[in-house]
């Protein structure tokens, strides 16, 4: 059915995630066909924060300055969260969830966008790789696989095609059409709320809000939500405005008194003009899976959650760079079959703790508070335990994805979101800048392959690396570090995947067995 299939992946969905995904393939040389609804990008504010990680995945996609240009963030705008107590306007607010305090540890900084203009310039980058073929206006119907590769029927209104590929990667979010037609279960925790989206202008709540300079975005705890936020964020710097809160379930958008909720929410009444209302159900969801013989599913399709810490777009963006150089290496010869195992592997338990000990654990946490403590009925032990809850810097230092325990890395441990972040070079972890304010040169040094950094390249171990990734036919390459960098490190090798975590790092080692390891070679390849 597949024996000679036209393309070499077939992504059905053309978000963020799988655009990113298809850049990720296409610079590598991969055919890639997406297969989008969309002719333009939903003009709906959402997924707005992009940590540093997530830029530093723009940068190697070619598209970084695109990024920045696409949303410009005024002189004194800002990118910070606070977390406000009853109403926005209140005198009991703390910093929440700032970025900033763990930028020195990546080689780009965090910014802040509509996922549409994301979308927009994710689109023009794919359109200048040869490789990639975009079908807009087409909707993917249904999906089978043998042993040889899948086909994918899609529709673009009366017309009918089918696309065959060696793999396929269902990014079509969480009402994914390519995870039930795999036969992959999900696993839900329904929290039964219904939650307004409302996308809206107001000059005079930015004039408001002016009092807390270098914000734009806010979540609001009242004890009448049980620790469900009500979540501002700005679209723009001075206009627009997004909306998050849970409603009475059946509401609708005639039934229900959305000004006089957002003037009860901000603390006083404001003018505005509404561009949006719409609804979601507040449930958190992991598939059971993310791959099935030949088809994978990443971003929503593979896990959704509220949009509690920003997590859901760069979620999504990690999926796509972890199994992008995994799908090429393997098609390009390089990769074994453990290697494909390896992104369920390492990324489902990464997301099974994002939601358990940050999203989940932050409503938890909430209505807890909420439930214990109150101004009204004792204003001193409110004010202590308020003050107490200000962790924002430690709360984001321990965020920190990392794969310890992961087949293809050396060591023990498990996959997991909540770490800490360490200049020190360790396995299973993303490697950092080698110090505070080093420049991005490390990084680009970094190739499609595996490399080994190491400040004397030309070392015995060195040079046992180059022979055996040779023999393999792995693409391998010795980066030179700066002086001081090894020390930083507290590793004299450091051998790293494409993705820049670290597979293996110390003084000796058999070189083939390391790289057989990062490369999944252990297993037959196919």
């Amino acid at each position: 059915m597949t024996s000679n299939p036209e393309f070499d992946v077939i992504i059905n969905g053309g978000g963020p995630v799988g655009m990113g995904l298809a850049i990720e393939l296409g610079q590598r040389g991969i055919r890639t066909c997406v297969i989008e609804r969309s002719l333009e990008p939903a003009p709906i504010p959402k997924g707005q924060n992009l940590t540093q990680r997530t830029c530093e995945h723009f940068r190697a996609w070619g598209c970084e300055d695109e990024i920045r240009t696409a949303h410009p963030i005024p002189e004194g705008g800002g990118i910070g969260g606070m977390t406000c107590y009853g109403q926005l306007l209140s005198d009991y607010h703390y910093d929440w969830l700032n970025r900033a305090h763990v930028k020195d540890y990546y080689f780009a900084a965090n910014a802040r966008l509509p996922q549409y203009a994301t979308e927009a310039v994710l689109r023009a980058r794919a359109a200048r790789i040869a490789e990639i073929t975009t079908c807009f206006g087409w909707s993917g119907t249904s999906i089978s696989q043998d042993e040889d590769g899948v086909c994918l029927t899609a529709r673009n209104g009366e017309e009918t095609r089918k696309f065959t590929a060696r793999y396929a990667v269902g990014c079509d979010g969480s009402r994914s059409m390519i995870r039930p037609a795999a036969g992959i279960s999900e696993t839900l925790s329904d929290h039964d709320r219904l939650m307004a989206l409302l996308v809206f202008r107001s000059t005079e709540l930015d004039s408001l809000l002016k009092r807390y300079p270098g914000k734009s975005f806010y979540n609001v705890l009242h004890p009448d939500y049980q620790g469900y936020w009500q979540f501002f964020g700005r679209v723009d710097h001075g206009l627009s405005w997004f909306f998050h809160a849970p409603v009475p379930l059946g509401t609708t958008r005639e039934n229900f008194d959305f000004r006089a909720m957002l003037h009860k929410a901000v603390g006083q009444p404001f003018a505005l003009e509404f561009d949006y209302i719409g609804f979601w159900e507040l449930r958190v969801s992991m598939a059971d899976s993310y791959r099935t013989g030949r088809i994978f599913i990443a971003g929503d399709a593979a896990h959704s959650h509220p949009p509690y810490g920003g997590f859901g777009i760069n979620t999504g963006f990690e999926d796509a760079r972890n199994l992008g150089w995994k799908l090429a290496a393997v098609l390009q010869g390089w990769g074994g079959a453990a290697l494909l195992d390896s992104y369920d592997a390492e990324r489902r338990p990464v997301f099974a703790s994002t939601a358990r000990d940050f999203i989940e654990r932050f409503i938890e946490e909430d209505r807890a508070f909420l439930n214990r403590y109150s101004p009204d009925k004792d204003r001193q032990a409110f004010e202590t335990a308020w003050h107490s809850r200000n962790l924002d810097a430690d709360e984001v230092n321990a965020f920190e994805p990392h794969y310890e325990g992961s087949p293809i890395v050396r060591g023990t441990g498990h996959p997991s979101a909540r770490g800490s972040h360490s200049f020190q070079a360790r396995t299973g972890h993303l490697l950092p800048p080698p110090g505070p304010g080093a420049t991005v040169a490390l990084a680009a040094g970094i190739g499609n392959g595996l490399s080994l950094l190491t400040e004397d390249p030309d070392a015995a171990l060195a040079r046992a690396f180059r022979q055996a990734a040779a023999e393999a036919r792995i693409p391998f390459r010795v980066v030179g570090l700066p002086d001081g960098a090894a020390g930083i490190y507290k590793a004299r090798f450091t051998l790293i995947r494409p993705d820049r975590f670290v597979a293996w790092t110390g003084e000796t080692c058999d070189p083939s067995t390391e790289l057989n390891r990062a490369t999944g070679a252990w297993t037959a390849r196919i």
